[in-house]
């Protein structure tokens, strides 16, 4: 397939994953009580479950899926994990007491793995010299998604009922498996890596004994730490501004929240370019670092203009974090363990989405909604210093490093390289010894 066409098709799925997702997960705690009769008393508890459920059970099988992935076949997981996906969202839709609802939640938490199967797929078509581009469209799209459907969702929610809106998620993964199985091809397998004629079969090393792929799961799953922390507080930090009254809390909430939105849709793509040319070591780097200040920034103000700014600023500087992390992990990983790579990276972000909220929660509880905004700066600015002092030789590879031919790199091909060298060594020592 031509590279463009499938980086169509991925953005297209990437949108139609973000707004289903969006449109129904911030409502759960509404759709408990108006439609499952859980009482006020219990909903913390039963929307804290049903969130955190989902995260925990994709974090264990999202590996597996993605080591199946690189055997069977990454359009055959794609087709597993909508189906399931779909089927999910239209029991959503059906479900009667909370803890059916919870089991749906498991139901999504054993389907996912769509996302980093997608991103597994168009790596094994963009060219290296397009890398940057395509993740930072596919950033943008996610975002936009992600802005698309909590508006899509009030407005279904007031028209048919929050019912209705399960089933037009369900919709749309639909669509998504039928476009898959008539449109995508397979990508051709890459070959990997052999050893020298006669040499002894290397096994290939686990990739969590990598130091740049493992370096680049913590920051992973420590950069959705720190979304996930400030998300639950965001709207009581808003409601804490003066000017704002009651009934135009939610509206001024969601106004904010799409702000970072736009910017990120924006800028994700020029983060992507910027990577391409410069490195994508360095503006992940540089993106921490910005997004970190900016962090702090937004616990400063006590003028709801001057945080919506900041707000803005923020999605400007953090969406420049993922598109470089996963361009980096297309260069670190061979063609042949892609999937499996998406997959870690996708579970170590699951990780960090379900610990976050319970820190957010803690911090606002005992100190304030502001302070989140402070702890969530300082573990960017963290993670950026770490990455720029201690993780500058595993990860600073660029597009031009690879050359046209090479399917990724990383230790396994310097264990192949080196082997190769001893052999042909001890084979110039032995025949020096036996002309002597």
């Amino acid at each position: 397939m031509n590279w463009k066409v499938v980086l169509a098709f991925m953005v297209l799925f990437a949108v139609l994953m973000a707004s289903s997702y969006t449109m129904l997960i911030p409502f759960l705690p509404v759709y408990l009580v108006r439609e499952l009769n859980v009482p006020e008393s219990s909903v913390s508890l039963w929307s804290g479950a049903v969130f955190a459920v989902s995260f925990a059970v994709s974090a264990v099988v999202a590996p597996l899926w993605g080591k199946l992935s690189d055997r069977t076949g990454r359009k055959l997981m794609m087709l597993r994990s909508s189906v399931l996906l779909a089927v999910s969202y239209f029991l959503g839709g059906i479900v009667r007491t909370p803890e059916q609802l919870f089991l749906m939640r498991m139901l999504q938490g054993f389907a996912a793995g769509l996302w980093p199967a997608c991103l597994a797929l168009l790596s094994a078509y963009v060219p290296k010299n397009r890398l940057g581009i395509a993740m930072g469209l596919m950033q943008s799209a996610n975002i936009c998604g992600g802005i698309i459907g909590p508006l899509l969702g009030g407005v279904l929610a007031t028209v048919f009922g929050m019912r209705g809106s399960f089933f037009v998620g369900a919709g749309a993964l639909s669509l998504i498996t039928v476009i898959t199985l008539l449109f995508i091809r397979e990508p051709p397998r890459a070959a990997a890596p052999k050893a020298a004629p006669g040499a002894r079969r290397i096994r290939p090393p686990s990739l969590m004994r990598d130091r740049g792929i493992l370096s680049l799961l913590f920051a992973a799953g420590l950069t959705s730490f720190v979304i996930m922390q400030v998300q639950p507080v965001m709207t009581v930090y808003i409601a804490s501004f003066s000017e704002i009254t009651e009934e135009r809390l939610m509206l001024i909430s969601g106004a904010i929240f799409s702000l970072g939105g736009m910017a990120g849709a924006i800028a994700a793509p020029l983060w992507g370019r910027a990577g391409q040319k410069r490195g994508f070591f360095w503006t992940m780097v540089i993106s921490f670092g910005a997004a970190g200040l900016v962090s702090i920034l937004q616990g400063l103000p006590r003028d709801l203009q001057l945080f919506a700014l900041c707000q803005f600023v923020f999605g400007l500087a953090f969406s420049g974090i993922f598109p470089s992390a996963n361009s980096l992990l297309v260069l670190l990983t061979l063609a042949s363990r892609r999937g499996e790579g998406f997959a870690l990276f996708f579970a170590a972000q699951q990780v960090g989405g379900a610990a976050g909220p319970l820190l957010g929660g803690l911090v606002a509880t005992f100190m304030s909604p502001r302070s989140v905004f402070f702890t969530g700066g300082a573990i960017l600015l963290c993670i950026g210093a770490g990455l720029f002092l201690k993780c500058a030789t595993w990860l600073n590879i660029k597009v031009s490093d690879i050359s046209p031919n090479d399917h990724g790199s990383g230790e396994y091909i310097d264990r192949l390289k080196k082997q190769a060298q001893s052999e042909l060594e001890a084979e110039k020592a032995a025949s020096g010894k036996a002309g002597s």
